[in-house]
């Protein structure tokens, strides 16, 4: 795969992860998240049940933009996206902006994302 190809999987699959939290779809976050998945966050650590948790109230986010996208392969079948993102998580929160770093590595021909910490821009 080239970088081009590289970058557009990834986005792809990042954006998939925020859909999923804006349409509330527990089934597809999970789906894309390894069973050992980490994240690590302002709040501290979480796990793919925690990531996966946050949307038993139904979505929890709005509505995101992501740009500043960097892609560094890894190695053969992982790779690393970094990029800023701007989001808010109702309809009449202010808008916040973070940082995050995820990696995706590719088990038994599927991309899992199996690491990711966000960094508040403040």
């Amino acid at each position: 795969m080239d970088n081009d190809e590289l970058v557009d999987l990834l986005v792809r699959l990042e954006t998939a992860v925020w859909d999923a939290l804006v349409t509330g779809d527990r089934d597809a976050d999970e789906a894309l998240l390894s069973d050992d998945f980490l994240g690590v966050y302002p709040t501290g650590f979480a796990t793919r049940a925690d990531h996966v948790g946050a949307l038993d109230g139904g979505p929890s986010m709005h509505d995101f933009a992501i740009d500043s996208i960097r892609v560094v392969e890894m190695g053969d079948g992982a790779a690393r996206i970094t990029y800023a993102a701007n989001f808010r998580r109702s309809e009449s929160s202010p808008e916040e902006r973070m940082y995050v770093t995820s990696l995706w590595e590719r088990r038994d021909g599927r991309w899992l994302n199996t690491f990711s910490q966000d960094t508040p821009a403040d």
